[in-house]
């Protein structure tokens, strides 16, 4: 992909890929973004600056108890972290894999405006690749895509429903001259049809790369985590250590692993998987951050210590591990050390429930420290 403005990947950048990619397989683009000198993982973690969201989690979503209001709720979420959320063609297009479309010139504002479509449903739409545009500018075409969209949602669709539908024709674009209805009176009520209901909306994906090797990952994956929300440990341990036989490199399963295996009680191989985390990425922080926490319930204080040390020492905004080595501190007695890392702590995080904790760990030491003043006096 040429031209001024096509987008690019910036060094140093950190991808996380939120549910399946259907339209291109997952370790191609990790080699993809290697060679652009950024990275590229599965999930997310503190150091994650770009989330990709994988259309596969379109079908997911149909099939569970919370429906599309989870994925709603995630893309909230990491919005709200500072992150920039890429749909899976957006990402193809940074990775110059796929051609950007033509020059457009309608802002986010200008399509709500002129197709009455709501800016939550635009935005959700947009993220599932719904449009030919993932993001502003957006095309006319956008703008005849948003207004038939409107429609449907008018007539009791949800954006959920319009973008599981909608992938099943090949490129989007094409649907802009076709007439779209939803699909309640014919007893589908999640498919949009076509021309009076007279086909469903069907088809194959753009993309056809990937092996029977990268579906199987994929869908372990997406099991082990499933498992994992439910707090099957054991299930989900064995999932992941499924899923790390596949692919060795990835550290967020290691992570994930000895999570589960801590819920399980299995202390020794979760120890082992942190540290397996850890060797795959050094800067992996909540690596660093869970390990000690597991030395200090072990008793294991200087350990423990180290691995809080290096999490601060990796990312100074996180304020867990620093209150973490506040209390720690406190406990062996270094009552000045964990003064000075409970004030710290509050100029990261000033209004929670830990934050008033640490306010009566200042005031403790402070009234020990004038009780030992008065009786030296």
């Amino acid at each position: 992909m040429t031209g001024a403005n096509a987008p690019v990947i910036v060094p140093g950048a950190v991808f996380g890929v939120v549910g399946a990619l259907a339209a291109f397989p997952l370790r191609l683009a990790a080699r993809e973004v290697e060679r652009r000198h950024a990275e590229l993982r599965r999930g997310v973690t503190r150091r994650t600056s770009h989330v990709v969201f994988g259309r596969a989690l379109l079908a997911k979503a149909a099939t569970s108890r919370t429906g599309d209001a989870e994925i709603e709720r995630r893309a909230k979420a990491e919005r709200e972290a500072g992150r920039q959320l890429t749909s899976e063609n957006g990402f193809l297009r940074l990775l110059g894999l796929m051609k950007a479309p033509d020059a457009s010139s309608l802002s986010r504002q200008s399509l709500i405006d002129q197709s009455r479509l709501a800016g939550a449903d635009l935005d959700m739409l947009s993220l599932f690749d719904a449009f030919e545009h993932d993001a502003e500018p957006y095309s006319f075409r956008d703008l005849i895509l948003a207004r038939k969209y409107a429609g449907l949602i008018a007539s009791g669709a949800s954006w959920g429903a319009i973008a599981r539908s909608v992938h099943r024709s090949g490129p989007v674009a094409s649907l802009t001259a076709k007439s779209l209805n939803l699909g309640s009176q014919h007893g589908r009520p999640d498919a949009i049809y076509l021309d009076e209901g007279r086909s469903e909306l069907d088809g194959q994906l753009l993309f056809d790369l990937g092996s029977p090797e990268d579906d199987t990952l994929e869908e372990l994956f997406a099991e082990a985590e499933a498992a994992e929300e439910e707090e099957r440990h054991d299930d989900a341990a064995a999932l992941y250590q499924r899923c790390m036989a596949i692919d060795p490199r990835d550290a967020i399963a290691a992570f994930n692993r000895a999570n589960c295996l801590r819920g399980a009680g299995r202390i020794a191989e979760a120890a082992h998987d942190y540290a397996r985390a850890i060797k795959l990425d050094p800067g992996f922080v909540e690596a660093w951050f869970n390990l000690a926490g597991l030395m200090s319930d072990e008793g294991k204080v200087a350990s423990a210590r180290r691995h809080l040390q290096k999490a601060i020492a990796l990312d100074k905004g996180y304020a867990d591990p620093v209150f973490n080595l506040a209390r720690l501190e406190f406990d062996a007695g270094n009552l000045a050390e964990a003064r000075r890392l409970w004030v710290r702590y509050l100029e990261l995080d000033a209004d929670s429930e830990w934050a008033r904790t640490a306010q009566k760990g200042i005031q403790f030491v402070d009234m020990h420290e004038a009780g030992e003043r008065d009786v030296r006096a």
